[in-house]
């Protein structure tokens, strides 16, 4: 008996034998065998995906909720407060309709690394000439210790306020950057380990932003008026751009396909393949539901406690705290420390992600065959000592951190379609995906997504830069850099239109089939 060979899930290398050694994200002693119930492997089952357990779903849950740490990091949390406190209730709304947007975009970056095998930067190494690949890597690298720099300074901010001021800024980066070593100790016992004590920081924020809550007692109508009516002023512009472009983080794309190889699939069988993406889409909805609420917790406490003051307009990250101490007194528990816990929280959760994160990224573009501890510290250093360097000269001045987290916002903006494109391409092509491949609908969809989610951080870097760039050297500078980047994102999108695997001269692909 024969297959359709158009019903397979998967593309195979027709010249495997000779495809050399390649970095991959998990060895297979790592993966999680989900382990299948009265299910039987047979030649007719090939294609059907079996029922629905909830024992499996608890054997698939946990990549996602590793990616939903990147929608609650301390850049997200300060994006939260300044949008409550600026434009109050009023941008619940997009809040809601950016964290689906982000689950579209994490959803297909799962899609590609559970049908493929393989993550987004070990394909973009196959699939790109080297100049364009080298680019990509770069720009990854940037975007990742952008990111990191907020979560460290997040984190060594939380140190500071829980310590009553006596840990300064730059020590609070040594501590933070000892995670790296959690990090290790705790891969040594497993994926799951790592994936509980994510789970626990998630509970603490949960805990910790939810006792917030309920000491500001926000508006309970107000908060639903909020999320199901959209309002947008000029007034509120900037906020709501805010809170779009910090939901989607280019690192947290590279990850998400990296993590969902955690879990033993079975590629050569579709239901197999088919399965995975369910179990996936569910704990990945689940987890930035979560998410979701905790920002919603974060925004509305803001919103209740800052809206329409004089305040409004200068709370940030390291003062937040002390605003919120200011306004709503001691308690039971002071809500500064409660503030400081759940910070730290977000802070080591994310920074750790984001070593997991750099990992797979350096690991993928360059094919580095490295140990786990090597490729931690190589990853760790990148981020940590800039970190120390700004740590150092921005201890003293709360103003100055917060200019620096606007060019750091900036920096993170500029490399959105680095990663949105590239996976978009990728997905849509049946010579990487097989019969996944995305629909018609789906494509038209994502891509609408993405051309908004670039547009939206293009009025940023736009606003950005013409409040910044003063003196014709530095326009020039800044006019040439642009030229040049617009110049790149038109070639992505030249290949996601004319797309030939850069391989295929050497290494043709065919479509996997087999008979019986």
């Amino acid at each position: 008996m024969s297959r359709n060979p158009q019903e397979q899930p998967l593309l195979v290398d027709s010249f495997r034998e000779e495809e050399e050694p390649r970095e991959t994200a998990y060895d297979s002693s790592e993966k999680i065998v989900v382990v299948g119930v009265d299910e039987s492997d047979s030649e007719e089952n090939w294609g059907r995906v079996p029922p629905f357990s909830w024992k499996k779903l608890w054997l698939f849950t946990g990549p996602g909720f590793l990616m939903s740490i990147a929608f609650l990091d301390p850049g997200n949390l300060e994006g939260d407060l300044q949008a409550g406190a600026i434009a109050g209730y009023s941008l619940l709304w997009l809040l809601m309709w950016a964290t689906a947007m982000g689950l579209l975009i994490q959803l297909l970056s799962a899609r590609l690394g559970v049908a493929t095998g393989k993550h987004l930067a070990e394909l973009c190494r196959e699939e790109y000439p080297t100049w364009a690949r080298m680019v990509l890597w770069i720009m990854a690298e940037l975007a990742l210790i952008g990111s990191d720099i907020q979560e460290v300074i997040g984190s060594a901010i939380a140190i500071r306020i829980l310590s009553h001021g006596v840990i300064p800024l730059w020590a609070g980066v040594v501590i933070t950057a000892l995670d790296c070593f959690i990090f290790l100790f705790l891969e040594n016992y497993g994926v799951r380990s790592l994936e509980a004590f994510f789970a626990v920081l998630i509970g603490v924020m949960a805990i910790s932003f939810a006792w917030m809550f309920g000491e500001a007692k926000p508006s309970g109508k107000e908060l639903l008026l909020g999320i199901l009516i959209p309002k947008l002023s000029s007034k509120t512009i900037q906020q709501a751009v805010g809170v779009v472009g910090c939901l989607i983080m280019p690192h947290n794309v590279f990850l998400h396909s990296a993590l969902v190889q955690s879990r033993q699939v079975d590629r050569s069988k579709k239901g197999r393949v088919q399965e995975a993406l369910n179990y996936y889409s569910i704990e990945s909805t689940l987890a930035l539901i979560v998410s979701f609420i905790i920002n919603i917790f974060v925004t509305t406490v803001f919103a209740k406690g800052f809206y329409d003051t004089q305040l409004a307009n200068s709370i940030g990250l390291a003062n937040a705290g002390q605003y919120l101490q200011e306004t709503y007194g001691g308690g039971l528990f002071p809500i500064l420390y409660i503030w400081g816990i759940g910070l730290l929280a977000a802070g080591q959760s994310s920074t750790i992600t984001g070593t997991y994160a750099g990992q797979f990224i350096m690991g993928g573009f360059l094919n580095l065959r490295l140990k786990k501890w090597i490729r931690a510290l190589i990853t760790r250093s990148c981020a940590i000592i800039p970190t120390m360097i700004v740590a150092l000269i921005f201890d003293t001045s709360e103003e100055s951190l917060d200019v620096l987290n606007e060019w750091l916002n900036v920096l993170q903006s500029v490399q959105i379609p680095f990663a949105l494109i590239p996976l978009l391409c990728l997905v849509s092509k049946e010579q990487i995906m097989g019969t996944f491949r995305i629909g018609a609908v789906l494509k038209i969809i994502s891509w609408l997504v993405a051309a908004l989610v670039i547009v939206i951080n293009g009025y940023l870097l736009t606003e950005f830069f013409s409040s910044e760039v003063n003196g014709p050297m530095f326009g020039a500078v800044v006019g040439a850099i642009t030229t040049a980047y617009v110049a790149f994102i038109v070639y992505l999108i030249w290949r996601a239109i004319t797309f030939l695997p850069w391989q295929s001269v050497t290494r043709p692909k065919t479509i996997a089939h087999s008979e019986s």
